[in-house]
């Protein structure tokens, strides 16, 4: 693997990771947000809940603009006013300040989670992409084993307006890293004809499209079972078992390394048996390894260690099927690669954010709920899984731009 090859996956992971750095670092200081702006529980809430809004449906604007303009000028516009929310949050003198700073923080955001996407379709496809993207996993994964226990020590030790500070500093980083260690992927005559016009069109067309639909949306219900997961573990873990939050950052971190350790298969397993066959197994693995958890909870059996390890095993499944899913997705509309990967992303955050919200509404402080949840996402996988790969492979010509 080329120094080239490792160089963008790092710069591309980085812009990926911007995002969910600045949730995760930020989960832990909601209760000071809440006590230094004398704000109540629900508005602190909704900094987070419009933030998620504004990085997903953010996707679908950025992902044309990147096709008509070239890949890099929309990050460094996202950057920047990812940038400006930044540290406007970090100054915010209110609640409503701060909710409207984390609506421009996640519009920033947007631009980091689909444009990389379409930079990887640009470069590679097949089982080089599945590699790439494996390796943008990697680097992006480290938020979720990084982000929770650095934002407890900097909220510690220099307050919640710290937090701030600290992912703005690292979109600095990003903007460096992409001024120098990325060039422009989509050509100018690639561009010729993108337009937003063309961009509603290749939306119409891709939503007909039942193969991107179909593995969109089995990567789509994997990622919601982590937000089930994500919206759910803290009270349980902490409320239920007692753990403390140092533990339970541990412990969330055990599930990522299991994901990220799988994603890295990605690449070699691709390039054996092809990309198809390794998610047939993965979801298979998956689906099993929730639905034998689920039974288990079920019965009675109210174990930390059962739950922790099944989990473990899952999210490892889980891994294989987030990037070859998207690669697949990809693989036939490199013309429209930007498009692509802003409704690919658009549509894994609604169904994410349908998920939390049903599983909300079934929370009663057990892990029952929650892995009745996660369990129901591994099967519609599963099940999604059997319908988009179990017929032919359809070949559908993307629209002429």
């Amino acid at each position: 693997m080329s120094p080239q090859f490792l160089r963008i996956a790092v710069v591309l992971g980085l812009l990926t990771a911007i995002g969910p750095f600045a949730i995760d670092m930020y989960l832990p200081a909601l209760p000071s947000i809440g006590a230094d702006l004398e704000a109540g529980t629900a508005a602190v809430q909704m900094s987070l809940l419009i933030f998620f809004l504004s990085m997903g449906f953010g996707q679908i604007v950025v992902g044309p603009i990147s096709d008509m303009v070239g890949r890099k000028l929309p990050l460094y516009g996202g950057l920047a006013l990812f940038m400006v929310g930044g540290i406007g949050s970090a100054l915010a003198p209110s609640i409503e300040w701060l909710i409207a700073f984390r609506f421009l923080q996640g519009l920033g955001a947007s631009a980091g989670m689909a444009v990389p996407r379409a930079v990887v379709r640009d470069l590679h496809t097949g089982t080089d992409a599945a590699k790439l993207m494996s390796l943008l996993m990697l680097v992006f994964s480290v938020s979720p084993i990084l982000a929770p226990l650095t934002g407890s020590v900097i909220i510690e030790n220099f307050g919640w307006r710290a937090v701030f500070w600290t992912v703005t500093g690292g979109a600095v980083l990003a903007t460096i890293l992409l001024a120098t260690s990325l060039k422009e992927t989509r050509p100018v005559e690639a561009r010729a004809g993108s337009s937003f016009g063309t961009a509603l069109t290749a939306y119409r067309f891709l939503m007909g499209d039942r193969n991107f639909l179909g593995l969109t949306a089995i990567a789509g219900f994997g990622i919601a079972s982590f937000f089930v997961y994500l919206s759910s573990s803290s009270f349980i873990l902490i409320g239920h078992y007692g753990l403390s939050p140092s533990v339970y950052s541990v412990f969330f971190s055990i599930n990522a390394v299991a994901f990220i350790g799988m994603s890295q298969l990605t690449g070699v397993l691709s390039e054996r048996f092809g990309l198809r066959p390794v998610v047939r197994v993965a979801v298979v693995g998956y689906a099993t390894t929730m639905v034998v958890l689920f039974a288990v909870m079920a019965s009675g059996v109210d174990r930390l260690d059962v739950m922790a390890v099944l989990l473990f095993v899952g999210y490892g499944f889980l891994g294989l099927v987030i990037p070859t899913t998207s690669v697949l997705a990809m693989e036939e509309h490199g013309a429209i690669a930007g498009t692509a990967s802003a409704l690919m992303g658009t549509l894994h955050f609604a169904i994410g954010a349908v998920a939390m919200g049903i599983a909300g509404v079934f929370f009663d402080g057990t892990p029952l709920p929650m892995v009745a949840g996660i369990t129901l996402c591994a099967v519609i996988s599963f099940m999604l899984a059997k319908v988009t790969l179990g017929r032919g492979r359809e070949v559908v010509e993307a629209p002429a731009e």
